[in-house]
């Protein structure tokens, strides 16, 4: 079992930066693959990166590569996101999730936290 908690959202005008953390606890957090998704209102949720274990070859969305880096620190069970010129467009409720296959699939995760919101505004 592991438990995510984000923090770090808010509110930001656009071209600004927020980083987002997920706090894990529960066992084996290092094995797993963490990823970020993201629902904005009326929308699906959407895959914004996932990183593994090792922090190597971590994966993002096209719509986010370049702006979106996520990275990981397994002595702190820790992910983070950290989101450069941002975009009214990025607003969305941001989840972070855990599982044991890469995958852009929220199906594939087993775990999640509940969220933190991030609004950009013009």
């Amino acid at each position: 079992q592991v438990q995510l908690v984000e923090s770090g959202g808010g509110l930001v005008q656009a071209g600004g930066s927020l980083r987002l953390s997920c706090a894990a606890s529960g066992r084996s957090f290092s094995s797993y693959i963490m990823a970020w998704f993201r629902q904005a209102p009326g929308k699906e949720r959407e895959f914004v990166g996932a990183i593994r274990w090792s922090g190597s070859r971590p994966a993002d969305a096209d719509s986010v590569k370049g702006r979106f880096t996520i990275s990981r620190d397994n002595a702190k069970n820790t992910v983070y996101l950290q989101m450069n010129s941002l975009k009214p467009e990025d607003t969305a409720v941001y989840h972070c999730a855990a599982g044991d296959v890469m995958s852009s699939l929220y199906s594939a995760y087993n775990y999640w936290g509940q969220g933190t919101q991030v609004t950009v505004s013009l």
